[in-house]
């Protein structure tokens, strides 16, 4: 297998590939009027932006990247704070059967992205009060808008 494809609906093009293109780290290796193709080597991923006139909801829970160590949690916030972007910490939070570092980045279009480092197992999947995982916009504190990002 060369590459994960995921190919997400957006509004705004130029809004959306200036988001993506900040997070990853790198331009899109093929651009149309309505499509956009970022592909990352590593991890291996064929990212599109596909136009639609309307995107409402979220039909995806979450996307994220797993990393390896604490101190590409520490590097990656780093590096999207830089770009201007508002991210949501959970730092040694409960989720999922796991103890974890992240952090949380919303598209322009509504869709969240986690960076993850696990720390260890947990025999419960969420603690009450963490807000990982979910999908309900008031469970989500510090949550911001794609329009607000002014990307």
């Amino acid at each position: 297998m060369k590459y994960v494809h995921v190919g997400v609906n957006v509004t705004n093009l130029e809004k959306s590939m200036g988001f993506y293109e900040k997070m990853f780290g790198v331009s899109p290796a093929k651009v149309k009027t309505d499509y956009a193709k970022f592909l990352l080597e590593v991890p291996g991923l064929n990212f599109t932006l596909n136009v639609k006139p309307n995107v409402s909801g979220n039909q995806i829970n979450h996307f994220g990247f797993q990393v390896e160590t604490a101190e590409e949690i520490t590097f990656h916030k780093e590096r999207l704070d830089k770009e201007g972007f508002f991210a949501r910490d959970e730092m040694d939070t409960t989720c999922c059967y796991a103890v974890q570092d992240k952090f949380w980045l919303t598209d322009p279009d509504g869709n969240e992205w986690e960076f993850f480092y696990t720390k260890g197992d947990s025999d419960v999947h969420t603690i009450v009060d963490t807000v990982c995982c979910t999908t309900s916009e008031e469970s989500k504190p510090g949550r911001i808008s794609g329009d607000i990002l002014k990307l």
